[in-house]
């Protein structure tokens, strides 16, 4: 255990072990900017705290005694591991090394981030990358997270904000279900089709249409719900109806014609939408690991 003794002795064992290195007092004390007097009085105060004798002082020469080297072959142990120390927080800050934490939604993990990790762990061969999928609010701090994206227009006010685009809501089937169940021309006549929600929470169902100054909430029901965007995905061009998705999630689906849009004049709000934000906490000293991460997801996910 550590002691407020021990903790006022370090400055003066480090400047012994100078004495020694240097082999005399005068050399020691020009190297540490003070007299020789008072670099003297100092090893003296060293040897009444140690209760032992460390130097044999003639006119001549300055001798080491043997209770001196045995506290000096310590005291050299000590400024290496404080050196190594020191090595280690410098090379955080210098070398991308180390394990990241990176919290994401899971339409987002899936879509958009996984096709990046491959070439970043490529490129950063020394860096660990550690994916969770998190949905909703998550505390970085609490759960030791690096970086988190979000998906929303509130991002957290005490975290860097980093937005790298914006996202939208699409509703989409396909167009076997469109073709036999009829196009939803108004949010409010989706009570009669078979929609895919989320299930996440009770009010998933409930779905907030705005256009103008109209807006509608709709209590939509259907056979199958599910919170993962593939699975919805899958169903939704499977024919099971029609599902709301994330632009990012339909929008290769959406090219190839394999589902539609419908009611694409409308906007559709949620907790999930908005900007997407990048986060981490305030800190004047960013691991490398930490900002080589950040600065290759700005360079090459910038999303509109």
């Amino acid at each position: 255990m550590i002691n407020s003794k021990l903790i006022a002795l370090l400055p003066d064992l480090a400047a012994f072990i100078l004495v020694v290195d240097e082999g005399s007092f005068t050399a020691a004390a020009k190297k540490l900017n003070v007299t020789p007097s008072a670099l003297s009085k100092l090893i003296t105060r060293l040897e009444s705290a140690l209760s032992v004798k460390l130097f044999e002082r003639s006119t001549r020469k300055l001798l080491i005694t043997r209770a001196g080297q045995k506290v000096y072959d310590q005291c050299v142990l000590m400024v290496n591991a404080a050196q190594q120390a020191v090595d280690v927080s410098t090379s955080d800050h210098t070398e991308p090394a180390g394990s990241i934490t990176v919290a994401a939604p899971e339409a987002f993990l899936n879509s958009v981030l996984q096709p990046l990790i491959l070439p970043f762990l490529q490129q950063y061969p020394e860096i660990n990358l550690k994916l969770r999928a998190a949905d909703g609010n998550i505390d970085l701090f609490k759960h030791s997270i690096d970086v988190a994206f979000k998906l929303t227009d509130k991002p957290d006010e005490n975290l860097v904000l980093k937005e790298i685009g914006k996202t939208n809501l699409v509703l989409c089937a396909s167009p076997e279900y469109l073709k036999q169940k009829g196009v939803p021309l108004h949010p409010t006549e989706l009570g009669s089709h078979d929609c895919l929600y989320l299930a996440e929470t009770e009010r998933d169902n409930l779905w907030n249409f705005l256009k103008d100054d109209e807006f509608h909430t709709v209590a939509v029901r259907g056979r199958y719900a599910v919170n993962h965007s593939q699975m919805r995905l899958k169903g939704v061009k499977e024919g099971l109806g029609i599902g709301l998705f994330h632009d990012f999630v339909i929008k290769d689906a959406l090219a190839a014609g394999k589902v539609i849009q419908v009611l694409d004049n409308w906007t559709i709000k949620s907790n999930y939408h908005g900007a997407i934000a990048m986060q981490y906490p305030q800190t004047k000293y960013m691991p490398a690991r930490l900002r080589v991460f950040i600065d290759y997801v700005t360079k090459h996910l910038v999303l509109n």
